[in-house]
């Protein structure tokens, strides 16, 4: 009978660890949204807040699905694009501007009716794009090294900053004129001065290669950059350039996003998790509950309106294309 007991209460207290384990995610998963249809590699996201419209770039079945986040459904699908990257929705203007690998092209669309207006020829690998609301500026990376300029409101192309070679992920500075923009090819991250439209500085990475994503701390003066030869996250300090942190992360990651209220940096990594680091202190990131996802979900977008991290799954055999949302806890 005490044999039985102490079974039952060490079962018991098994299932309290497992409860209490799941209980502390800091991400819990609150819907899966079907992408019916959609064949290949899942890129980058952008999102219509007052809309609740998700726009995904679909790079290898040719479109930009729209996903309906009050309704949780794929509701329309963007044809005719050829291999797209990077989109950006911009709301002051209502356009939706996506870049395509395959023709180097950025497509301008309205916002409304989803028909392209305008095509802006970059040159080819048009890939990642961020837009500059105080300035009314789109930047879209592409080639073999430059950052294109574009009017948000006109689409037209205005100037362009070259670079030591392709450009992946770039963050904005909101409260000054830099650019940090990843380079792969050249092992380093390119500081640009988009008032000069020049390259200003230069951190190199050392042994540290295929610096993919990026994001921005702009309060704490920090920037986070994943690396996939090894798996690292690493923290720079962008007042000097110089490594406060470095941690293990998931593999195969292509984004990263830093989430302000709760101080938590996620990476989205295609080995099929999300790795969640809760910031200490400026210099200190301690590793928690990694989030399990699917091989090859390795883009996607966090929405702090929403509270909502988004994430691709792509299809792969008995796995289905889908979007997972993914709720922010305490």
């Amino acid at each position: 009978m005490k044999v039985f007991l102490s079974t039952l209460l060490v079962a018991s207290l098994l299932m309290g660890s497992d409860v209490q384990a799941q209980d502390s995610s800091p991400l819990e998963m609150v819907q899966r949204v079907p992408l019916p249809k959609v064949e290949g590699r899942i890129d980058h996201f952008t999102v219509d807040v007052k809309g609740r419209r998700l726009f995904i770039a679909a790079l290898g079945n040719n479109t930009v699905e729209m996903v309906d986040l009050r309704a949780d459904e794929r509701t329309q699908s963007i044809g005719g694009l050829r291999e797209p990257q990077g989109v950006s929705f911009v709301a002051e203007s209502n356009k939706l501007f996506v870049a395509n690998a395959k023709s180097g092209a950025c497509d301008v669309f309205d916002g409304s009716a989803l028909k392209r207006i305008k095509s802006i020829n970059l040159s080819d690998d048009a890939d990642n794009i961020r837009y500059d609301a105080a300035a009314g500026r789109i930047y879209v990376g592409y080639g073999d090294g430059a950052l294109g300029i574009l009017d948000a409101a006109s689409g037209e192309r205005i100037a362009d900053i070259k670079l030591k070679g392709h450009p992946e992920s770039f963050q904005l500075e909101k409260s000054g004129s830099r650019i940090f923009v990843n380079i792969p090819t050249a092992k380093e991250i390119a500081v640009v001065d988009r008032e000069k439209r020049a390259v200003v500085s230069a951190w190199p990475t050392g042994n540290l290669t295929a610096n993919y994503p990026m994001a921005l701390d702009e309060t704490h003066h920090r920037l986070f950059v994943g690396f996939r030869r090894p798996a690292r996250l690493l923290v720079f300090d962008t007042d000097s350039g110089r490594v406060v942190a470095t941690v293990e992360s998931p593999g195969d990651a292509d984004d990263i996003f830093y989430d302000s209220s709760r101080r938590r940096v996620y990476v989205v990594g295609g080995e099929g998790s999300i790795g969640v680091f809760q910031q200490k202190d400026a210099d200190h990131y301690e590793p928690m509950r990694k989030v399990a996802t699917a091989p090859g979900a390795r883009t996607g977008l966090f929405v702090p309106e929403l509270n909502r991290l988004y994430v691709a799954v792509p299809h792969r055999g008995n796995q289905r294309a889908e979007v997972r949302v993914y709720e922010a806890r305490p």
